[in-house]
C-alpha cells in the first residue's frame, strides 16, 4: 500500500544546524561543571533533550538536572540561529511531493520557537504543509516514536515515510512502523545509517528531488 504522508525532520536534514547544536549541548554541560566530549554529543544528536542529557552522562544527571540542562541548552542555541543556513531543495521537494498528491508534514523535536525559526530560515511557513509537530507534542522525543505519531495524525495521513539525518530518526521510524529516507547531513556515514535501517541514503535533501518516490513510497521499514 503506498504511504500517503512524507514526515521530515528538521535539524541536520532541513537545516544546517547539527554542529551548532552539539556546541550549545556543550557549553550547557559546561556551565553545570561537565565536560562530555564534543564528538560524544553530535553522536546523540537526533535526540530529543529528553532522551539526550541521560544518554550523555546518566539517569542521576537527568533527574538533578535535566530541565535545567535543556534550558541551559536553548539559551546558548539561541544566538547561533541567525548563523544557521537552509539545505538547498527544500522548497521544491515539498512542492514535488504535493504535486503527487502526498502529504508533508514536519517532525521536530525542538520547541516551537526553534521550529518557527527554522521556517523562516528556509524561507516557509506553517501553512506550507499539512502540519508541524514539536516537541510539546509529545511525551517523549526520538528514538520514541511519539512525535512522529503526532505529525503524522496532524497531518490527516494513514502510512507514513521518514526523511531525516540519524540513527535516531531511522529508529523512531521503525518503532512507528515507517521506512526512513536518510540524508548525511547529520555526520553519519552511509554505512552506519544503511546498518540502521535506512532505506535510502542521499548526500543531501535536494538529491531527492531524482529519488525514485513510486518505489519509496511503497517501501516497508528495514
Amino acid at each position: 500500500m503506498t504511504r500517503d504522508t512524507v514526515l521530515l525532520d528538521v535539524d541536520g536534514t532541513l537545516i544546517d544546524s547539527t554542529y551548532h547544536c552539539a556546541i550549545a549541548w556543550a557549553q550547557a554541560f559546561e556551565s553545570f561543571g561537565m565536560k562530555p566530549p564534543l564528538w560524544h554529543i553530535h553522536r546523540a544528536i537526533g535526540m530529543g533533550g529528553d532522551q539526550l542529557v541521560p544518554h550523555v552522562t546518566d539517569q542521576s544527571v537527568e533527574e538533578e538536572h535535566g530541565d535545567a540542562l535543556r534550558e541551559a541548552w536553548e539559551d546558548a542555541y539561541r544566538p547561533m540561529m541567525d548563523d544557521v543556513r537552509a539545505f538547498d531543495g527544500v522548497r521544491e521537494l515539498v512542492d514535488l511531493l504535493h504535486a503527487r498528491g502526498v502529504k508533508v508534514a514536519l517532525a521536530t523535536s525542538s520547541n516551537s520557537e526553534f521550529a518557527q525559526k527554522a521556517l523562516e530560515t528556509i524561507g516557509m511557513a506553517a501553512e506550507d504543509f499539512e502540519s508541524m509537530t514539536t516537541s510539546s507534542d509529545a511525551d517523549a522525543s526520538k528514538p520514541e516514536p511519539d512525535i512522529l505519531a503526532s505529525a503524522l495524525e496532524k497531518a490527516g495521513g494513514s502510512r507514513a515515510l521518514l526523511v531525516g539525518d540519524s540513527t535516531w530518526d531511522i529508529e523512531a521510524a521503525k518503532r512507528m512502523g515507517a521506512p526512513c529516507v536518510a540524508v548525511r547531513t547529520g555526520g553519519f556515514g552511509v554505512d552506519e545509517l544503511t546498518e540502521a535501517g535506512a532505506v535510502l541514503v542521499v548526500d543531501a535533501v535536494g538529491d531527492l528531488l531524482d529519488a525514485d518516490w513510486d518505489g519509496l513510497l511503497e517501501s516497508e521499514p528495514r
